[in-house]
Order: C-alpha cells, then structure tokens, then sequence
C-alpha cells in the first residue's frame, strides 16, 4: 500500500525516530505513528508543525493548546492531536519561534495572520522506547477538523491501519485494488528487482487520480525544487492535470488491467477542453488547455498539440482493449472527441486568458517541454496518430466525410515529417538528423533558437533530442527508417561538449552494466546551476543545466523493442537485454522510497545540495507521474513482445 514507513536518526547517533504514515480511509485526516527509539541516554520529543494551509503561508492564524495544535486560512482549518495530549504547546509567527524553552506565547485563532509555527512537547526525557499516535485533521472549520482528528484516534492506528490496506478483505483497500489489477503480476515478473518498483508505480499511478474528481491525474505531487519557491504564495507546482502526461498515466494504469481508472480518465477529459464554455476563451474550439487545477480551471493557457491528440488516442486504445465498448467511443467522439480531431485540421484563432494566437497544424505553439513553437517530431508524430485513429472511428461510426479529411491531413503531416523538421546535415553530424524543432517549411533553414531557461540564442541544427523516436512508438515510421538511425548517432554520440551532449551512460556500484541516460535535449537550462549547484531558480542564469530524464530511458527501450519485432516476434534473447538494460536502469534510478524523479545527477558541473551521486535524483519533481508510467508501459511491452502505445490503423499506413 502507499502506506510510507519513514525512518530517521540523528547524526550523532543519539536518537532515531521511526514514522508510520497514511490516511484515514473514511476522514480527511492524515494519521502518523511515531516511534522514538533513545540510542544514547535520554531523548525528549517534540513535534514542529509549519501549516500552509489553502497551499500558502501567506496569511495562516495558529493557535496550540495541551490537547491540540491548530491553523487556519480561509475555509481551510488543520487540528494536530495526540492520543496521550501534549506536555506543553505553544504557537507563533515566523521566524522568531516559538521555541518552548523561550516561553513564546500563544496565538489565537483570531490573532495577526502570517506564517506560523506550532510546536509541541510530547513527553518528558525518556529513555526506553516511546510511541505516539498523531492525527491531522482537516476540515471547512475549527470544529470539522477537530472532530475528524478524535474520530480518527478513538478508531486506533491498527484498526485504521487495516482499512487503508484492505488486510480485512474490504472491498475498497488498497490490496483489494492491486488485486484487480489483472496485468500486474504478469509485469512484475518482467522486472530485474522482484516486482517491487512495478508495484510502487502501481500505487504511485492511482495516487496520482485526485479523490474529489475521479479520473483526474496529476502529473506529481510535489513542486520541483520546492525549497527554493515562495510559502507566501499558492504554488501549485506539478500537482495538476496535464493532457499528456494524463494520457501517458492512463495508458500506463491500463496496461496494468486497471478497467475503471482509464475510463474514468476518459470521460474526466472533456473537463479541460475549451469550449465555448471555458472561461475566458473564445476563437476556435477544440483543443485542450496546457495545465489545469483538477476542478478544470486552466492556470496556463498554451496550445500544445500532442495533448488535443492524445484524448483521441486514448478514448481509441480503450477501445481496442475492450473497456468501452463501441457505444461509448460514439459518445465520446461525439462530446469532445470529433472537436479535437477537427481543431487538428483545421486550427484557428484561439484566445484563452492571455494567450492570443493563431493556430496552423502541424506548427505547434508548444512542443512537449513547453517551451517552443514550431515544427516538432514528437509532436507531430501525435498529431498524424489521432488524426488516423479519428478517420478509423468516424469511419466506423459513419462519417466517411469526416474520415477523409482526417486521413487526408494525416498524410499531408506524414510527407512533410522528413523535409520540415531533418537536416540534411548539420553542425552536429555530415548526415541527415532529426532537430529538436524547426521554424521552416524546410528545417535546414530554420531560424535560431531563441533564449530559455537562461541559456541564449542558438542554432536549431546544434540542438536534437530524441522524441523522434514517438514517430516510431506510434508506428508512424519504421524503427529501421535510415533517418531515424541516423538520428540516433547524433543523439549517442557522447563525445559532444557537455552543452549540447544528450546521452551519458550511468554506472552503479551494483552492476556492470553501463545504462543509458538522457537529457530532454542539448542545451537544456531546465536543472540546477551548474556553477555553484544552487536549485533551479527561474530563467536567468546560463549557468543551469537540465539533467537527465528517467523517463527518456525507457522511451529509448521502447524503441528497442519497436526495432526487436519489426520483422516478427522479438526473440527472448533481445527482450531479455531490453530489460537488463532499460527496465534495469530505471529501477536504478528509482529512490530508497522506490519513487522515479523527474531528474537524475549526469555528474556535470558543482555538487548539488543534496549531494547525489552519479545517477540519483536531484531536486526535481519527485515522484513524477510519467516516469512510473513510462516504466510500468515499458513492463507490459517487454511481456507482449511488442510496443504497447503502437497503433495497428498507424502502422498499417505508414510503416508496413
């Protein structure tokens, strides 16, 4: 279960103390067990809460009690208990305390709003072993979390303990969940480390689907480099709906056999789709919002294309697998769907908040990294996917009309791949390769790229990164296209200087293989400087650098695969290097807690403040969504022999 077991000694060695964490299946209370364990002499516990209630700092009020610790911002209220109740407590602004030994006073409910913090003695000195049951509750007012605090604590930890998990044979526990997931056991068993990562991206994926909107899925549940980001304001960081790494989460839960979540996901869709009904918007219709709250309200307003695609070919694949039937792919063409695949075609003025542009398919005004507009071979291999896959199912559902102008644009985005986004040679290589992303019908003369994340202007042929290889995943080309080989010379090629380097091979202590790592692209400033190894701080410094992308790895394994059963079934003996390479270097990358960062160290540049070595996560988005996914999908390929997200009506087309 996601049930989190948190152990921490002090450096001197003179103290640990062991966490057990979850949540109260049937209250908003998050529960905590702490046991402190003396090491040498005695030890006198104390809980430090620092609220941030309404996701801010900003504007808190606190107050601390014997019998409980409180906070509070708008409607959002918190109530610290204890089973035992507190020795003393006591509540203040920050920074200046409270520090119990100072005697620093209480602040009401009603005091000074601003940041609090709340602090508490739990016992006095001990030295045996002492155990605490904590409860957090929350709630639309003092008195609602209060009372969701003491209900929790009167149930008792090990009876709540036994719901979370499902030990008792409830139908809602999280064992009863893994239990249905019908394709689980049969991923783990592909797996170098015993299943142990596939079944914590397992439970990272559903997770990530917030309670209050089911089938919303978040892309992490965390802000990257959070320490570095402002408490006196909401944040709200990666805990929010992005279509693409929602598509890639929900084919990631359906390739484990979860039936309900995709589905879920699905109809959750037309939730952040701009209609004539969102907020602010107004112009062509169709397309879906770049990043969303998970009530549907847009909070960035970019058009990315891969993500208006995408919905088209999940609702397709759910299809296909056989969890909605045909009526139900009627409906959602209908709803939403045929909207998408029309703005695919035809794009148009688009006016969202602040964002006002006009809009010409393929042309993007966001790739996948969210950061340039132009010609983008990941992009635009989803764009030519859903295109198909929508003239298949408006074929079916008999609008043949519809389905050639589908299908007419799909093959207009597929002969012009090569000429718009390949050089025919370029700074990096005297061969042909693909470019990050181009700015000409012809990407030979496509203008520089302009500055991000702190790093300037530079040539679009210096800068490749792999997300060609989705023309492949999707069967848009061959995995032995010339081109597409030729690419990944450019993007193997480690003798590159660092700036422009994609790949770095990572080694672990325990193994002798060498794994495959890479970066978003060359160039990348989207990491940590580089200079002094201080957190990502914005857009200014060119001394920033993006690291390496765990996710990138089994995108490269993926392709593997894809080149492994071009001519037939993969053989076991290309499967089994697949997944000692691929599926074992992002178990290597997986942390203590087995959760996949966004980014790992490549070693370049200052020490980082957390000092990780060559391979382990830096202070980006933890656990990120789209990695569990990416290897959870990585699983289910390596078991069928084939790529999972490939598209049978794309292949036949354009890669027999």
């Amino acid at each position: 279960s996601p049930a989190l077991k948190l152990t921490t000694r002090a450096r001197d060695g003179s103290v640990e103390i062991e966490k057990d964490i979850f949540t109260d299946p049937d209250r908003d209370v998050l529960v905590m067990r702490v046991i402190v364990r003396p090491l040498k002499g005695a030890a006198t516990p104390f809980l430090v809460v620092e609220p941030h209630m309404e996701n801010s700092a900003a504007a808190n009020l606190g107050s601390a009690a014997r019998d409980r610790l409180s906070a509070h911002q708008g409607r959002a209220f918190l109530s610290v208990e204890d089973a035992q109740g507190f020795v003393k407590a006591s509540a203040g602004p920050l920074p200046d305390g409270p520090a119990l030994a100072s005697g620093a006073p209480s602040r009401a409910l009603s005091g000074q709003p601003g940041a609090v913090l709340l602090t508490a003695q739990l016992s006095g000195p001990a030295r045996r072993p002492q155990v605490f049951d904590l409860a957090f509750g929350f709630g639309a007012s003092d008195a609602a979390s209060d009372t969701a605090a003491r209900e929790s604590l009167a149930v008792g930890f090990d009876a709540l303990l036994s719901r979370f998990e499902g030990r008792g044979g409830e139908a809602d526990g999280w064992r009863a969940y893994l239990k249905g997931l019908t394709e689980l056991d049969r991923l783990a068993d592909q797996a170098n480390d015993g299943g142990r990562l596939a079944y914590a991206s397992a439970l990272a994926l559903k997770t990530a689907e917030d309670k209050l909107h089911p089938g919303a899925l978040i892309a992490s549940l965390s802000n990257p480099w959070g320490e570095t980001v402002a408490a006196t304001a909401p944040s709200t960081g990666y805990k929010a709906v992005w279509p693409r790494d929602f598509y890639e989460c929900a084919m990631a839960l359906a390739a484990l056999g979860d039936r309900e979540t995709p589905v879920m996901a699905l109809r959750y869709l037309k939730a952040v789709q701009v209609t004539a009904k969102t907020p602010g918007a107004d112009g062509a219709f169709g397309w879906f919002q770049q990043k969303s709250e998970v009530d549907g309200t847009a909070e960035w307003y970019g058009v990315q294309l891969d993500q208006t695609a995408m919905p088209i070919m999940l609702a397709w694949k759910l299809n296909h697998l056989g969890f909605i039937d045909d009526a139900a792919l009627y409906a959602e063409w209908r709803a939403s769907l045929k909207n998408a695949a029309d703005f695919l075609v035809t794009g148009g003025p688009i006016h969202l908040k602040t964002n006002r542009a006009e809009i010409h398919p393929p042309w993007t005004q966001m790739e996948r990294w969210e950061e340039k507009e132009g010609y983008s071979p990941s992009t635009t291999a989803a764009e030519i996917t859903g295109l198909t896959l929508a003239a298949d199912i408006a074929r079916r559902s008999g609008d043949l009309a519809s389905a050639e102008t589908y299908q007419k644009a799909a093959d207009a985005y597929s002969a012009a791949v090569e000429t718009r986004m390949a050089v025919p040679k370029g700074a990096l290589a005297d061969h042909p390769y693909y470019i990050r992303i181009s700015k000409a019908e012809q990407a030979a003369q496509s203008p520089d790229i302009t500055a991000q994340n702190g790093k300037g202007a530079i040539a679009a042929d210096q800068v490749v990164d792999a997300g060609f290889l989705e023309l492949v995943r999707y069967g848009v080309r061959k995995a032995s296209d010339p081109l597409i080989a030729d690419s990944l010379k450019v993007i193997d090629d480690q003798s590159l200087k660092d700036d422009l380097r994609v790949r770095y091979d990572v080694r672990f202590k325990d193994s002798a293989l060498a794994y495959p790592a890479f970066r978003r692209y060359g160039h990348d400033g989207y990491g940590e400087d580089t200079a002094s190894g201080g957190d990502y701080g914005g857009q200014t410094n060119p001394a920033q650098r993006g690291r390496l992308w765990p996710l990138l790895t089994g995108e490269r394994g993926h392709y593997e695969i894809a080149l492994a059963s071009e001519n037939g079934k993969a053989s076991p003996q290309a499967l089994q290097s697949i997944r000692l390479t691929y599926a074992g270097a992002m178990e290597h990358f997986a942390n203590q807690g087995l959760m996949l960062p966004e980014q790992v160290f490549d070693g370049v540049g200052a020490d980082l403040p957390r000092h990780p070595a060559l391979g382990q996560g830096t202070g980006s988005a933890t656990p990120l969504s789209w990695a569990h996914a990416e290897y959870i999908k990585l699983l289910r390929s390596l078991a069928d022999g084939e790529v999972f997200d490939l598209y049978g009506p794309v292949k036949d087309r354009y890669a027999r």
